[in-house]
């Protein structure tokens, strides 16, 4: 029997929520039915931080503590773990330390972000970090755009009051809270609704199965944050939603000496570590992924599930050659990650598959990783376009090309004309690169939209051609970008 009701900790008791719309987002339900306020509604896309909460989870045998964005996060999504808001810091003995530290520094805003930013200070001061200096408190605040002043005295106190973190109440009283957490079992079926309307929290693969057996029609949810604001923005009503976040077997990375294997419930901060392993570029595109808040929920092959022709992931992946598992009941396929993706939001998937998982293959001896994301905001930013180069060199040569864009067709796309341009040639001849670049025009013919005309799109594809191949020849990577890119000599299989 599946539990009915949606279940976590506040404050540490159990909660226990049922009969509302399988929509409800954890911030309404914060500020509407808890009455708990102090959780702002700014831009209701995951953008701006105000609503940020921190959720408690237990992960491999310890207490997490994960910045969120209580707008497009659904309540049933909070399943099984304790929920932190802004009114759950100061105690009967004073102020939170990380509160004693804005107040010092004179860190608080106009009211409306403040609460937001100590949240996501609050889950910073519990990572556990070896090093903490002003870069990781930047990237911590990336998801938090408050405008009443500068970050400078915020910067401060979380210097302060995270780099050596003083035990709070949430250290106290963690081991009771990880019994608290054990109670909600981990195979526990969750189905709160009836048949023509519910949130399900499946506890296994096979339950999984069987609801999309029997509900075809049903949304599957993984981290929200795309879906969520198709609730939020675009309105849509979404009467059946069947959340991956309670199976294990989903949330699993598996890695060999050639493959590395991401499942379809990995958050991109949980894979990132191992993501950032394949090469310094992958590490600076998982870092401006979004925000750590986006990071925290949205999953990495739930990237790819949407089929948005400008997400991050795809044209780096397909590059790599990346393959996806596709299941069906007990049945499973695989298919090369390039063709998934037939045309605009429409994929190689039956209404009863889902994506279980992606497998990359690790970059070989004489592989050359490049990936440039160009986007209006440095930070936290949606790429207008986004080109991705593996190159093989031997001898001066190029004897192998993967070049793959994103914002430059209606899917993630391989350009095959610029790939067949430069196999062969010499990788120090300008003219390689110059041939290259004109392929590119007979792989593609981008679309103009409010992000990018169709001829700036067309520009930059053809100037990252250039600004690739010239990086892998010997120009220096200070003279090409901001962040300079670390060349890595990659081990043969």
């Amino acid at each position: 029997m599946a539990r009915s009701t949606i279940s976590f900790l506040r404050r540490g008791k159990r909660v226990d929520v049922s009969d509302i719309d399988p929509k409800t987002t954890l911030l309404d339900w914060l500020r509407l039915s808890e009455r708990s306020t102090g959780t702002k509604e700014g831009c209701a896309e995951g953008d701006c931080g105000a609503c940020t909460v921190v959720l408690a989870r237990e992960r491999e045998g310890r207490l997490v503590y994960d910045a969120v964005n209580a707008c497009i996060l659904l309540l049933g999504q909070v399943d099984g773990s304790e929920v932190i808001t802004i009114e759950d810091l100061a105690t009967d003995e004073g102020l939170h330390p990380i509160q004693e530290a804005m107040v010092l520094h004179h860190g608080s805003q106009c009211g409306f972000c403040t609460p937001g930013i100590v949240m996501s200070l609050l889950a910073l001061s519990h990572a556990k970090h070896t090093t903490l200096d002003r870069n990781t408190v930047n990237d911590a605040l990336a998801g938090n755009l408050c405008r009443c002043t500068g970050y400078k005295p915020i910067i401060a106190a979380a210097l302060e009051s995270c780099a050596s973190p003083k035990a709070d109440q949430f250290d106290a009283r963690e081991s009771a809270t990880l019994a608290a957490l054990a109670q909600f079992r981990a195979n526990e079926d969750m189905f709160m609704g009836s048949n023509e309307s519910f949130f399900a929290a499946p506890g296994s693969e096979a339950s999984l199965a069987f609801l999309m057996k029997t509900h075809p029609d049903a949304t599957i949810l993984a981290g929200a944050t795309d879906i969520g604001l198709w609730i939020t923005k675009g309105l849509q009503d979404l009467p059946k939603l069947i959340w991956l976040g309670r199976i294990r077997s989903l949330a699993a990375i598996e890695e060999t000496e050639t493959t590395l294997t991401v499942g379809a419930a990995v958050t991109h901060q949980q894979a990132l570590p191992r993501i950032s392993a394949l090469d310094p570029d992958f590490a600076e595109l998982g870092r401006r992924f979004g925000s750590t808040q986006v990071r925290m929920s949205g999953t990495v092959v739930g990237n790819i599930a949407n089929g948005s022709p400008i997400g991050d992931w795809p044209p780096a992946f397909i590059v790599m050659g990346a393959t996806l598992e596709l299941r069906e009941g007990f049945a499973s396929r695989t298919l090369p990650l390039e063709d998934f993706f037939i045309a605009y939001r429409k994929q190689d998937r039956t209404r009863e598959e889902y994506l279980r998982r992606i497998t990359i293959p690790k970059p070989k001896r004489n592989d050359h990783i490049r990936l440039f994301k160009i986007s209006k905001r440095r930070d936290e930013d949606i790429s207008a376009v986004m080109g991705a180069f593996r190159i093989t060199v031997d001898d001066g040569l190029i004897t192998d090309a993967r070049i793959a864009f994103g914002g430059m067709a209606g899917i993630p796309q391989r350009a095959r004309h610029a790939e067949q341009a430069i196999i062969g040639q010499s990788i120090k001849d300008i003219a390689t690169w110059r041939a290259g670049a004109e392929a590119i025009e007979r792989d593609f013919q981008p679309l103009s939209d409010h992000r990018a005309s169709a001829e700036y799109r067309m520009r930059v594809a053809r100037n990252l051609v250039i600004k690739a191949l010239a990086e892998i020849a010997g120009v220096p990577s200070t003279t090409t970008r901001l962040v300079a890119h670390r060349e890595v000599h990659h081990a043969a299989e």
